[in-house]
Formats: structure tokens, sequence, C-alpha cells
């Protein structure tokens, strides 16, 4: 339970965890419970990886934090690699994915100055999640998140996601625009997927329109979906890509990368950092990609996610109240008829661990070692959550509205 001292910002499952060994968690009252969230798409190599141990360990023991007021070689080569993953020129590196998006957002900004205009604009989309700090929350769409925070910052346009003609009608008459800031999957806003077609034209007509096409791959990037990030399934390379959660299997970093012109927008004192990418988060971010590559984990990912979509398919078949399961990979969302968040705490009392996002829309993300036990582990558990669900009478307030969408 939550400290008197801790400020109320969170509503936790009233579970709490001594450790984790793969993907399983073992919970202060003796339980083992399957991880079917990975600390929110955060620790892609499970829990106590020997690996990754070790190397924090070992670089624990020589230095934590220096800052970047000297050199780093550990960060120097961890840049190299996620460049080189990534066929960007170069990236600066926070602590979180709302900092690599703010970052992102600032680059779009000071471009738009460089080129005499002095309101610029980035189109962002609706149901988008990019943070909570006042410039990402501003960027995202959820009211929800946004209400008692006015004045939010401005220099957004909003339109609907997957939707280039939306974006193209807006390029037909405004000169402010400098960037469009999209997902390819909108994990917080209900695990939406973005067409690769769509992808494709919002690349063609950023290079057109001279915009910088900045992709967030904070939760879908670092092999979530069985790429290294999950615009490469469009074949695209976007000029600003924000990452963070699953770079640092569990210690804070964020990324912000840039490609061609965006790699020169920021010199000497336009941004900066104190502990963005220390000694020890570099080294745990390059042993999370050197065991990514070592233990083909981005293939892992897209086996195991195409496993648990088919298996999720056939134990759900016919079940009323299930409307779609979706999702790339290991980043998979069930939307139901209804508000679902009761089935988050019946699914922990079958031992495995998701969440709920945007009210009705279950979601996934496990670790990308899970195995085919594992997965198909996980879809009995979750199923068997969502029939007992499901089977229960609607609540009085919420038959109507049902009725009503029927």
């Amino acid at each position: 339970m939550l400290s008197k001292h801790q400020m109320n910002t969170f509503n936790p499952q009233n579970v709490a965890f001594t450790h984790g060994v793969g993907a399983w968690l073992y919970t202060t009252d003796g339980r083992k419970i399957l991880d079917g969230l990975a600390g929110i798409a955060v620790n892609g190599l499970g829990h106590a990886h020997p690996k990754l141990v070790q190397a924090i360990a070992s670089q624990a023991g020589k230095i934590i934090h220096a800052s970047n007021l000297v050199n780093i070689p550990e960060q120097a080569a961890l840049a190299d690699r996620i460049c080189e993953l990534a066929k960007m020129d170069n990236v600066f590196f926070g602590n979180s994915g709302s900092e690599a998006n703010e970052c992102a957002i600032k680059i779009a900004r000071l471009y738009g100055h460089q080129r005499g205009i002095s309101n610029p604009q980035i189109i962002v989309m609706e149901r988008a999640w990019h943070g909570r700090t006042l410039a990402t929350l501003a960027a995202s769409g959820s009211r929800k998140a946004q209400a008692g925070f006015e004045p939010l910052v401005t220099g957004f346009i909003r339109v609907p996601y997957n939707d280039i003609a939306a974006i193209r009608a807006i390029a037909e008459h405004s000169t402010d625009v400098v960037a469009v800031l999209t997902e390819v999957l909108q994990g917080e806003g209900g695990v939406y997927e973005a067409r690769a077609d769509y992808l494709r034209e919002l690349r063609r007509l950023c290079t057109d329109k001279q915009w910088f096409m900045m992709i967030d791959e904070v939760q879908s990037g670092v092999g979530r979906t069985g790429k290294w990030f999950a615009h490469q399934w469009a074949g695209i390379v976007p000029d600003v890509m924000p990452l963070a959660k699953g770079l640092g299997s569990g210690l804070p970093i964020g990324a912000c990368l840039a490609h061609g012109v965006a790699a020169n927008v920021f010199k000497p004192g336009n941004h900066g950092t104190t502990f963005g990418a220390g000694p020890l988060v570099s080294v745990a971010a390059r042993t999370t990609l050197e065991v990514m590559t070592d233990e083909n984990l981005l293939e892992n990912a897209a086996k195991m996610g195409a496993l648990i979509k088919t298996e999720f398919a056939h134990a759900l078949k016919g079940a009323e109240g299930v409307k779609e399961i979706r999702g790339m990979g290991l980043m998979l969302g069930i939307e139901l008829d209804r508000p679902c968040a009761e089935v988050v705490k019946i699914a922990l009392d079958h031992g495995v661990f998701i969440n709920c996002t945007h009210e009705n829309v279950l979601r996934m993300l496990p670790p990308l070692i899970i195995n085919e036990a594992e997965a198909r582990e996980l879809v009995a558990r979750v199923s068997d959550a969502i029939k007992i669900f499901l089977a229960a009478p609607l609540p009085t307030g919420q038959q109507s509205t049902q009725q009503a969408a029927a």
C-alpha cells in the first residue's frame, strides 16, 4: 500500500513484488505471477537477466554518474549503436519518454524559428499520448489527462489518426506547420495501428513540405513489434524519433534521435540534461541492445506476438463483448464493449499481470524473452479472466449504455 507520505498520483493494484526471474514475478505473499506488462514495455529482457545484472554491477563499481560536462565513453558507444540500428545521424539522451518527446518538440520549434516562422505549429493526432510535461501533455490527445492543467501549451493542430487527407487539407492552407508528430501504434490511446500506406504517404508529404516527420517510438520501439522500431515495417526513416521505455531495461533513459536537417538544428546551449545517459545507464542500454541481438529477440517478439494473437482469436471466438484483438508483435490490445479495469484484478487473481488503457482496452506488453509455453499460458489466463468478467451482469448504468449502442 502507498505510504501517507507519497503523493496521491497513482492507484496501484494491491500487489507488490519482491523479485523477478525471466517472465515471472514473485509477490510479497509468495505468489508467482506471469508478467504480461513488462513494467509498461520497459523490461524487454525480463527480470534479472544475468548479462544485464553483471554489466550493471560491474559499472556501478567503477563510476555511476559523471555529468555531460565531460566526455562519457559509454554514452558515445551507445549513441553509435542506436544510430546505426535506426539509420539516424545523432541522438540526445535524457531520462524518460516525456523528455524525449519534449526534445522533439523543441527541435521542431527551433527549426521553425530558424526558417523565419514566428509561430511554428506541429500537427498531432487524436488519442495520441506523448507524456505529462506541459508541452507533451498539450501534444497528447487525452482531455482527461489535460483537465485542470490549463492554460495548455499552444502550437499544436490536432487531426484524426490515420487520416492523410486531414493533414493534406492543413498543408493547403497553413504556412506555419513545421512538423507532424505521430505514433506507429497508439499505446495509451488503445493500441491502434497506423497503416503502412498512411505512414509512407505522410513521409512523402513531410518531405515535400519540408516538415519534420517525428515518430514517437517511446513504447513501440526497441524491438517491441518485431523490428527495432515499428516504423521500419513501413520501410521509412523519420526525421526525429523519441525513444525510452525498453532502451534501459528498467534504468531511466530517454533518447531523441534525429536525421538529416533535424540533426543539425541544436547547437550548444539549446538543450541539456544533468542525468541523461550517464555511464551506468548507458552501459545498461548498450547491454540491452547486445542481448537483443545475441538472443534474436526481435524474431521472438514477432513470432510470439503472432502466436498470442492467433491463440486469443481462438480462445475468445464468439465471446460476446469482445470487439477486436489488435496490435503488432508484443504490443497487443483486446477491446471490449465496456470499461474493463476489473479484468486486471481478475487476471491478477489468475496469476497474470496486465493493464487496462483507454477505459475498455486490455493491454499486454510481455517481455521480449517470453517463450511459447509462457505465451500460451498468458492467453489462457487472460482469456479466463475476460470470460469471467463478461459473464457478470453489467452495472445498471452500463446496461443502458450498451443497449443504446446495440
